[in-house]
């Protein structure tokens, strides 16, 4: 029993120990918080910001202040004082004052603290919501979840709430903020403040006219941060947005840095209109500063140099990009926004001091070589041994060759002018020669981009401002891309009701690109000839011309010729706006913007196109006068093209929360707005030119000179003048019931004058109507798992009106008629008064999803669009003076489905992991047949031809069948058996029977793939991109001299792909190879490939081909797919520690090395061809290899 005592007391005992232990251990944990939470400073005659930070840095506590309201110095000295305290000395005196709330110190004027906290005997509960510099946050929702109340902050960011319980839980939230809980008591003063949502963008959208909360948008908007998909050593946005957003199509016709690219969103939706997307930069709808034509745009293989609506705009200005894609997105734009609608951003200032920023972007290209696995042409080696083949087996060469290399050897020998020992020399020596045109054509490229932005200001100002250079050398020598921009956005508050916005922007541009095409010489041209002879001058060899041969060599071409180009613009926007109540504001909206663009070509006497239009070499007589076009001197040319814009807009705004509990929302914006685009211009064409000479001209040409004076009198200067204004009313209503649903209606009316005197009755109505349901809301489902599944709908109509369209017959007026002494006229627009709006209806539906904490996010979207009375141009007779006029026939559907995944794996203290996917679906179709002879048989071998139940950019190809055993011949299904059932038939008829179905130009699948891992200061991204569905065609293989003569022959001065080693040489090969024998003209048979059947006059149809050597580059053997997966970029960046920051004074310090285009996975069968690289014209650049170092700085 005393064990049993003394066991008790025992436990007793050690309990009363540990209490006390625990006791403490308590009063110690709180002692030291105590002595954490007290501070000693001493500042003297020390700014106010830097004391603060300094108070930041000792307390670990986050002060938020107005820069402006601590713009003084102060003189303190305190010991261990709380750190709230020590704040309030600091200010004291400058109407200041600071209160602690968590993790915060707060300071706020004292005009915005009310001196009765308890309004109302403590019936209501007031506050201010700011966001961390301070600045009060107008129309933040304040909601009171328990008791079921709410409000808004107004003006100066305060509120009242009515205080139902003692304690009290406040949600806040704003657009493009983080939201917020505040708990506290009824008699506290409220004081929350709203972190930037810099991290999450999905929460707001831009649509150009409005800014919306994205948890209330019913349409399909893509938003991105410029940050996100920035790729250095790119100059414009337009290259960058390339598998980076679901729906939205880049294609590039070459890689060179001038050449711009094509985009296509959710399909195409026009036949002969303008495919291309609507830019809009800060709401405002830009321009292009040339204004080219929807025919030449739409050419698949057109590269445009010239530049786009938005060349001139700086990336390092931009903040945020947002595409607009269904009929509820775009609606609000009109006529104009039928292909989609793409809004760029740009920065503003911000509150805080100023803050200089540097961005630096040195780029190194890798020019293409012949080892590159993208090439497969012959070496000399392998070339000079298809010409000793040639020879041997006596080949009759085509009459228009050229001698050179190994024929030319031959040649002298046989004419006795090399004995066999120079002809073995000769030989020699061509074998080994490998010419490296790539390397005389290209270099390794260097370019530079620099960028320096300033951005501060305070409550009543903030302004950014930025000067960018950018120095673009391409891999193709000479030519080059030069650009100075500058951006200028200043932010003015003016009152409590007006706040005025001034954007200014301008730029200035040179570019240089060839008027040859030196890619296209290089993987053409045989490399056994020499560039230069023994003694450093450029060897020539005799080009083909019209009249005659003339010395020919690259390298003098392009030293007497160019392309250059002169760009200057300048955009001016004002926005005044005015808030009537915390709920309602007005926007006064002005915008002006110019543009100039001179184009400049010449050709100088030297060249070899000088010569020809000459009739005689470089300093040398024409032997007949009265055949030279340019007697003397060269060629100029200028295009000279002014644009001039402006837009005017009156809008107003509506958005109030009403009903007891705020559970009501309306969201209304109607305005008006009339726009006007100017463009004129003139061109001309001038010879007997001298640069090197003053830039003069020749003057008194003798009368002898009959063709000169034949082309100087039809050489007119063409002069350009076109106008484009339009008249808009809009309105954009919503209404959303609490979290649960939001309904949405738009519509907007467009006037126009390219409806001439009839435009009140062919005004169209452009509407949508759409809809978003919070799934979990609804349900009242609320699992641990999810965090949101939300589903949205819409649908709408859009029109689309083609330029130069009249209901009556115009005319323009002509100059004098010499021969009938009189002034003349010309019909410019036959009378089209049937003609009707192009009309499209669309239907899009989409669900998001979020899991785990917005740790995995989804979103998946379809769409079907149908474009009826699509334009379409109908053959007509001649007899009228025109071969086609506009009708609406055309039906063309579009539909297809997104996909998107964002994951975040890993995310820790010092790492994170950030992983995204997206597949995009895109099925076009033509659903009209157009007009039998509307397209020929080469318009449906280049995928130009439009063909019921295919998609646009279709093409089909010659049936190949084998190769003639007995001479190696390419055969095929042309229906020669069968020609009289082809008789009678149109072109598309024949076409649909001898042709057959190859695929599509454009990919119907496209996306992306990226990977961004961050260890502290250490981040490595990865991006790929990938696209399938869409067919390519192989470079020729026997399409030398253009098809133009001598079919099928093998030019000396031309370089051929190594796969014609593998050519069929005897009976039998035909088993093993596929590649046609070379045939001499003069061989049995020949003639059988050489013209083709249906050319012939027995047969009465429609001409199916030329020869068999075309068709033989245009057969479906000659077609492999286009798929690929490409790594885009791996990218590696370090960010330099704060510590390290504060002793080199500054604010960030970044450097980020890039590799771009490494490796692309494709078919095997494109050896000596990438799979962006078209078949179908000229060989163009490719996306080469570019590696970039970047460095920000920010101080």
């Amino acid at each position: 029993m005393i064990h049993a005592m003394t066991e008790a007391g025992g436990r007793q005992g050690r309990r009363r120990c540990t209490l006390l232990c625990l006791m403490l251990l308590c009063w110690c944990t709180i002692a030291l918080a105590q002595v954490r939470n007290r501070i000693s400073v001493s500042f003297s005659n020390e700014k106010a910001t830097t004391a603060l930070k300094r108070v930041e840095k000792l307390s670990g506590l986050k002060i938020q202040y107005n820069y402006d309201d601590v713009n003084f110095r102060v003189t303190l000295k305190a010991d261990n004082q709380a750190p709230v305290a020590v704040v309030n000395r600091l200010i004291s005196g400058h109407g200041l004052h600071a209160d602690r709330k968590d993790d915060y110190i707060v300071i706020m004027r004292t005009a915005n603290i009310p001196h009765d906290k308890n309004i109302g005997d403590g019936k209501h509960l007031v506050g201010i919501v700011m966001d961390e510099s301070g600045e009060p946050i107008i129309g933040a929702v304040i909601r009171d979840r328990a008791n079921g109340v709410g409000t808004v902050t107004d003006a100066d960011g305060k509120f009242s709430i009515d205080a139902k319980s003692d304690r009290i839980v406040l949600n806040v939230s704003s657009i493009g903020m983080k939201d917020n809980q505040w708990r506290g008591n009824r008699d506290d003063y409220a004081v929350v403040v709203l972190e930037d949502n810099a991290q999450e963008l999905d929460n707001v959208v831009i649509t150009g006219y409005q800014q919306l909360d994205r948890r209330n948008l019913t349409s399909s908007v893509t938003s991105v941060k410029m940050s996100d998909i920035d790729r250095p050593g790119m100059s414009s946005l337009d290259k960058m947005l390339q598998g980076r957003i679901p729906d939205l199509v880049v294609s590039n016709a070459s890689g060179e840095i001038n050449a711009v690219p094509k985009i296509r969103i959710r399909g195409t939706s026009t036949l002969i209109g303008d495919r291309e997307p609507l830019w809009v930069v800060d709401g405002i709808i830009v321009s292009n500063p040339v204004n080219l034509s929807a025919s030449v745009l739409n050419d698949p293989d057109y590269v445009n140099r010239i530049g786009n609506a938005i060349s001139g705009i700086n990336p390092q200005d931009i903040d945020r990009i947002d595409v607009l894609k269904d009929a509820s997105a775009t609606a609000l734009y009109g006529t104009r926004a039928a292909n989609g609608v793409i809004v760029i951003t740009t920065k503003k200032g911000r509150e805080g001091k100023p803050i200089i920023s540097y961005n630096y972007t040195g780029t190194y290209r890798r020019r293409p070589r012949y080892s590159d696995r993208k090439i497969d042409l012959m070496d000399s080696k392998e070339r000079t041994a298809v010409s000793r083949d040639m020879v041997g087996m006596h080949y009759k060469y085509p009459s228009s060759m050229v001698l050179v290399g190994y024929e030319d050897a031959i040649d002298k020998y046989y004419s006795g002018q090399y004995s066999w020992q120079q002809f073995q020399d000769a030989v020699n020596a061509d074998e080994t020669r490998n010419t490296d045109w790539f390397k005389l054509l290209c270099r390794d490229a260097v370019s530079s981009d620099h960028s320096v932005n300033i951005s501060g200001g305070s409550d009543k100002f903030r302004y950014y401002a930025s000067v960018g250079y950018t120095n673009d050398e391409d891999v193709i020598k000479s030519n080059y891309n030069n650009r100075i921009t500058s951006a200028t956005n200043l932010d003015f508050n003016l009152s409590q009701k007006f706040a005025l916005s001034l954007q200014l922007s301008s730029y200035h541009g040179r570019k240089r690109y060839d008027k040859v095409n030196a890619i296209d010489y290089a993987y053409n041209t045989s490399r056994v000839i020499p560039a230069y002879n023994d003694d450093g001058t450029y060897y020539y060899y005799k080009g083909t011309a019209t009249q005659g041969a003339y010395n020919y060599n690259i390298l003098n071409e392009l030293d007497n010729s160019y392309n250059k180009q002169k760009d200057n613009g300048f955009k001016s926007t004002f926005n005044l706006k005015y808030t009537a109540y915390d709920w309602l504001y007005f926007n006064a909206i002005a915008s002006f913007s110019t543009a100039n663009t001179t184009q400049e070509g010449w050709y100088g006497e030297k060249s070899y196109y000088a010569a020809n239009e000459r009739q005689s070499e470089y300093g040398v007589t024409p032997d007949q006068p009265s055949m030279s076009k340019m007697p003397f001197g060269g060629e100029l040319s200028e295009n000279n093209t002014d644009m001039t814009a402006w837009t005017m807009r009156l809008q107003g705004n509506m958005n109030k929360y009403f009903g007891a509990n705020l559970q009501h929302n309306i969201n209304l914006a109607v305005g008006v707005e009339a726009s006007s685009t100017h463009y004129t211009g003139n061109s001309y064409t001038q010879r007997g030119y001298y640069s090197d000479r003053g830039k003069k001209f020749v003057t008194s040409i003798p009368n002898t000179y009959t063709s000169y004076l034949t082309w100087l009198s039809t050489n007119m200067p063409t002069i350009v003048d076109t106008r484009t204004n339009l008249l808009s009313a809009y309105g954009t209503l919503s209404y959303s019931y609490k979290t649960l649903f939001t309904l949405n209606a738009n519509t907007r009316y467009d006037g126009s004058n390219k409806f001439g005197d009839r435009s009140n009755e062919k005004i169209l109505p452009v509407w949508s109507v759409s809809g978003l349901a919070n799934v979990l809301d609804i349900t009242n489902w609320h699992p641990k798992w999810i965090d949101n599944l939300t589903w949205k709908i819409s649908y709408g109509g859009q029109g689309n009106m083609l330029d130069g369209q009249t209901p009556v017959l115009t005319i323009t007026k002509g100059a004098l008629d010499t021969h009938y002494n009189e002034m003349t006229s010309t019909v410019a627009n036959f009378a089209n008064p049937n003609l009707k709006w192009e009309q499209t209806h669309s239907f899009n539906t989409g669900l998001e999803m979020s899991f785990f904490h917005n740790r995995l996010m989804t979103e998946v979207e379809y769409y079907h669009k149908m474009t009826v009375d699509a334009f379409m141009n109908k053959t007509i007779s001649d007899i009228n003076g025109f071969t086609s006029y506009v009708v609406n026939s055309g039906k063309i559907l579009n539909k297809g489905y997104n996909f998107s995944i964002t994951a975040t794996p890993v995310q820790t203290k010092n790492w994170n992991w950030l992983l995204s996917a997206s597949l995009s679906k895109i099925i076009n179709r033509m659903e009209t047949t157009p007009g039998g002879d509307t397209y020929k048989i080469s318009d449906y071998l280049d995928g130009t031809a439009l063909v019921n139940g295919q998609a646009i950019g279709t093409f089909y190809s010659y049936r190949f069948i084998g190769l003639n055993p007995l001479n190696g011949g390419p055969l095929f299904d042309d229906w020669q058996d069968r020609a009289n059932e082809l008789v009678g038939l149109d072109n598309y008829e024949t076409a649909m029977r001898v042709l057959s179905l190859s695929g599509r130009r454009d990919p119907d699948i496209t996306g992306s793939i990226s990977s961004s891992l961050t260890y502290k200061n250490w981040r490595l991204g990865i991006f790929l991109d990938y696209a399938a569905g869409n067919k390519i065609r192989l470079f020729k293989l026997y399409g030398q001299n253009g098809g133009n003569s001598d079919p099928g022959q093998i030019y000396p001065q031309y370089n051929l792909n190594r796969a014609v080693l593998n050519r069929w040489k005897k009976p039998g090969d035909e088993l093993y190879t596929n590649i046609p024998a070379i045939m001499s003209s003069d061989a049995p048979g020949y003639y059988q490939y050489s013209q083709h059947w249906s050319n012939g006059s027995n047969y009465q149809g429609v001409a199916i081909a030329n020869d068999a050597w075309t068709m033989y580059d245009y057969s479906d053997l000659r077609v492999v797919s286009a798929d690929y997966l490409r790594i885009a970029s791996i990218s590696l960046t370090y960010e330099l520690p704060a510590n390290a920051l504060r002793q080199l004074h500054l604010e960030r310090l970044a450097m980020t090395l890039t590799g771009n285009n490494l490796y692309t996975f494709c078919n095997s069968k494109l050896k000596g061809q990438t799979p962006t690289q078209s078949g179908f014209a000229e060989v163009q650049l490719s996306d080469t290899p570019y590696f970039t170092l970047g460095v920000n700085i920010q101080f």
